[in-house]
């Protein structure tokens, strides 16, 4: 915020839920209030050591709407600039609600910020949210944020210097703490999953974000397995982004693009003179990424003794750089992918089976888009707004066309296709303007016969997608409502929770 005289100052923010209750009868144990009691969020403002805020929000639920506009007339005088914020909870003691309102929510605040947050307003439920949501780092606005409690006027003798107190919770190495902080990345992750990148409403996709939003918070290393022109790279940048190190650097690299030498000091660096032409010190992709994420990129080409020092930098945090003697500490996530079966790779002995294991902490598998046809529509109306050509639109039969074709380039040979069409293309797309092997696609027919080998699998992993996909099909059609799922697919509803428990 810039003050009247041009400088950049940190604005002083308030935040709290309503304390006026909503419409409705009262709980049994919730007393009266006094007429001389204005509330706790009223009781704060008016202390002379609190001072003024620059803006001050108040959040409720709609059933609360009318009483919270009485707060916040009252606190006008004090603080001119409040905001009456109703969000979508219909429970304000369900967690899972709570937070699903309140993470967009905070995403909006201003930034830089001092932040005081009143804890004695709200039910319970928000009170311990509030709480959890400062442990996890997710309150921090760029300046000081503080937990306020005000003491109710019963237990304020007279006089008392300061009816209210910052809560500090010295807890952080509570076991229950650490696993609350998992959850609650783990719920934000999941908020954000759509907002990846990653164009498609699917059965296929929605499981991709799914898992996503579970893997992302971890620190396991990540293997994305994809064909070529799935979008790999997409996956690991949203992996990233929805990681507790998204604010650290992502460095990519393609193990296939570099030659032994190269790619061994491109990744762990070298020292001055250690080859000719090393006129300086450089520092390697891992140092590069420190503090963040990793991605290699076709990892099965890399050469075996690439390997083995890639698998002593995963498993000791450590690594030497070319002609170096010490070694240097890295902090990184690895996130690998390949087009590849590294495990049969394994098998025949050219990819080591150490290696391979310590790289598939959580399996990715991005589908190729010849099983996500439904998905189609939606990825070229998104190539068209990134190419900026809106207004395009598909004649009869071009849709048919796509949607037969196998697309063995996948998603990115669509997007070379769908460029093609704004070079060519005024209004509409014809037939005629495809390509030679699309518009020649015979409609209906299958075009890519059996199945290469590569894409057999055992029989039980069949079996368990087809019926994960079945399961996920029927929670989308029934917006999540479990029991209906189960009564939809014949099954108990206790069976069908199991099922979703073993999903990955």
């Amino acid at each position: 915020m810039i003050n009247q005289c041009g400088v950049y100052v940190t604005m002083r923010l308030l935040i709290t839920w309503s304390d006026r209750g909503s419409a409705g009868p009262k709980p049994a144990h919730h007393a009266a209030r006094p007429r001389t009691d204005r509330g706790p969020v009223a009781r704060l403002i008016q202390q002379p050591d609190i001072g003024l805020y620059d803006q001050a929000w108040v959040l409720t639920t709609p059933s609360g709407l009318p009483l919270a506009q009485g707060l916040v007339d009252d606190l006008r005088p004090s603080s001119p600039n409040v905001r009456l914020v109703p969000l979508p909870v219909s429970d304000p003691t369900d967690h899972h609600q709570l937070f699903g309102a309140l993470g967009p929510l905070l995403d909006t605040l201003p930034r830089p910020a001092d932040l005081d947050v009143v804890l004695s307003a709200g039910t319970p439920q928000t009170q311990t949210l509030w709480v959890l949501l400062q442990m996890a780092g997710l309150l921090d606005f760029g300046g000081q944020t503080r937990l306020l409690q005000v003491i109710p006027d019963a237990f304020v003798p007279v006089p008392h210097p300061k009816p209210w107190r910052e809560v500090r919770l010295d807890i952080e190495d509570f076991p229950e703490v650490r696993a609350l902080r998992a959850e609650l990345h783990r719920l934000r992750a999941a908020l954000h999953a759509d907002a990846t990148g990653i164009v498609g409403a699917g059965v296929a996709i929605t499981r991709l974000k799914r898992q996503l939003a579970r893997v992302a918070p971890s620190e396991v290393p990540v293997l994305v397995l994809g064909e070529t022109g799935t979008g790999k790279e997409l996956v690991a940048r949203a992996v990233h982004g929805l990681s507790r190190r998204a604010a650290g650097p992502f460095v990519a690299e393609s193990c296939a693009s570099l030659a032994e030498g190269v790619l061994q000091s491109e990744l762990f660096g070298h020292e001055r003179g250690a080859f000719t032409g090393a006129v300086a010190r450089r520092k390697g992709l891992f140092e590069l990424a420190h503090g963040g994420t990793l991605f290699l990129d076709e990892v099965g080409e890399l050469p075996p003794r690439v390997q083995a020092l890639l698998l002593r930098v995963l498993q000791e945090g450590e690594l030497r750089r070319v002609g170096g003697e010490r070694t240097v500490g890295v902090d990184v996530r690895v996130v690998a992918a390949t087009h590849r079966d590294l495990a049969a790779m394994v098998a025949e002995g050219t990819f080591r089976q150490d290696l391979y294991y310590r790289l598939r902490g959580a399996t990715l598998r991005v589908p190729p888009l010849r099983e996500r046809p439904e998905d189609l529509g939606p990825l070229v109306q998104h190539f068209l707004g990134e190419l900026g050509h809106t207004r395009l639109k598909l004649g009869p039969g071009v849709q048919d066309r796509l949607t037969a074709w196998d697309w063995p380039g996948n998603v990115r040979e669509l997007r070379a296709e769908v460029v093609r069409w704004t070079v060519f293309c005024d209004a509409r797309v014809e037939v005629a303007d495809l390509s030679p092997e699309l518009r020649d696609t015979t409609v209906g027919a299958a075009t890519s016969g059996a199945p290469p080998a590569d894409h057999l699998r055992p029989l039980a992993t069949q079996v368990a997608e087809l019926e994960a996909n079945a399961i996920l099909a029927a929670l989308e059609h029934l917006d999540g409502n479990k029991s209906a799922a189960a009564r939809l697919l014949a099954i108990d509803r206790n069976t069908l929770k199991r099922k979703l428990r073993a999903l990955p």
